[in-house]
């Protein structure tokens, strides 16, 4: 089976591609000629996530999932969610991302985050969505280099490491994304049998 992911992020796409069986391949937006950005206006992350599946099923025909994340910190009433890649502007930089929300926290004692995924499939005709929480904290400084995103201060609960110090193995068995990518190939399985 030939499954479009609606991004063009080699690192989404090579987490993605590891935890998938063999039986499915996993395409980008590059493999199938799709070279515009796909617009992300939804206000939710699920909305993001809905909008680029729609934009690929509709412009190019192909079963299609595609996935939106976010971090969502408790102190900032959920921000910056839906805007987390572009948090500290249109740049899209992780580290400029980061320093804005450590300066933000700075004086605050409640650090509780989660990081959200939410993944929208578009199979013969029919959509389902599958959400992936991982709750945790963030810390006072960046520590790690793995990963991307927010992971340098990201600890999920019960680990002593940021995102950034684990491997993508490590990671991908209690991501946000990896709980919402294996409610995703339960479902992909559950129609394969």
């Amino acid at each position: 089976m030939k499954l479009v992911f609606a991004s063009n992020n080699k690192n989404k796409i090579q987490e993605i591609q590891q935890l998938v069986p063999n039986s499915i391949q996993i395409l980008s937006l590059e493999e199938i000629g799709c070279t515009e950005d796909i617009p992300e206006t939804a206000d939710t992350i699920e909305g993001n996530a809905i909008l680029k599946a729609n934009y690929v099923t509709e412009k190019y025909g192909y079963n299609c999932f595609a996935d939106d994340t976010g971090l969502e910190v408790e102190t900032l009433n959920g921000a910056p969610g839906v805007y987390s890649a572009r948090y500290a502007g249109e740049q899209k930089d992780a580290n400029d991302n980061m320093d804005k929300l450590l300066s933000e926290l700075k004086d605050k004692t409640n650090r509780k985050a989660n990081f959200k995924t939410v993944i929208a499939l578009n199979l013969n005709g029919k959509q389902n969505l599958f959400t992936g929480i991982i709750n945790g904290k963030i810390i006072e400084e960046k520590i790690g280099t793995n990963g991307f995103g927010y992971d340098p201060i990201f600890v999920a609960d019960g680990f002593n490491k940021t995102f950034a110090e684990l491997t993508m193995e490590e990671k991908s068995t209690i991501s946000h994304r990896g709980i919402a990518v294996k409610q995703l190939l339960t479902f992909l399985q559950k129609l394969s049998q």
